[in-house]
């Protein structure tokens, strides 16, 4: 089934067209999903409000791009959506009592897929979400000051206690001694 069949068989309202459609791309976009989610249920119900938007909107996507980068798109921004309802905003934003600790490079590289995504996951929502949108998504801090209503200073701040808190907690598994 080519991409404009499949797009076209939503369009249609096809049952068959829609579960590929799901079944093809749920899997990359759960793990999207709980990138931003503090836990997999969350991560669920984003990933099912996102396929709904997608569901709802595909007869506007207009073939310019990925489509798979049009989901994505969908699916970051309901994420997003939830980070928003959730009280990130409220939460405390400093941790000055991190330490700076050097975390060789290598000491992330030797973490497996779900030990950096339960690492992610444990970070305070703010900085979960920044870390998720400038280092994963690649956005500029503009781009993120625009998408969550945050300065860009506050944008890059939140990703350095990011980084500081990660490194606290790499410390603490005891990763960078091993390396």
């Amino acid at each position: 089934m080519t991409e404009e069949k499949i797009i076209q068989g939503c369009i249609d309202e096809q049952k068959a067209a829609q579960q590929y459609l799901y079944e093809t791309y749920s899997p990359k976009m759960y793990f999207v999903c709980l990138r931003y989610a503090r836990h997999a249920s969350e991560a669920q119900d984003m990933l099912q409000d996102g396929f709904i938007k997608v569901f709802d909107n595909i007869g506007a996507f207009k073939f310019n791009g990925s489509f798979e980068g049009w989901i994505r798109r969908i699916i970051v921004n309901t994420a997003l959506n939830y980070c928003r309802k959730s009280s990130f905003k409220h939460e405390k934003l400093g941790i000055e009592d991190y330490q700076d600790k050097i975390v060789q490079s290598k000491a992330v590289s030797n973490l497996g897929e779900k030990e950096l995504l339960a690492l992610i996951q444990k970070l305070p929502d703010g900085y979960r979400v920044v870390f998720n949108l400038y280092v994963i998504e690649g956005f500029s801090h503009r781009e993120i000051g625009e998408m969550l209503d945050i300065t860009e200073s506050t944008s890059r701040s939140q990703l350095a206690k990011s980084r500081k808190w990660m490194q606290n907690e790499l410390e603490k598994l005891k990763i960078t001694s091993h390396v």
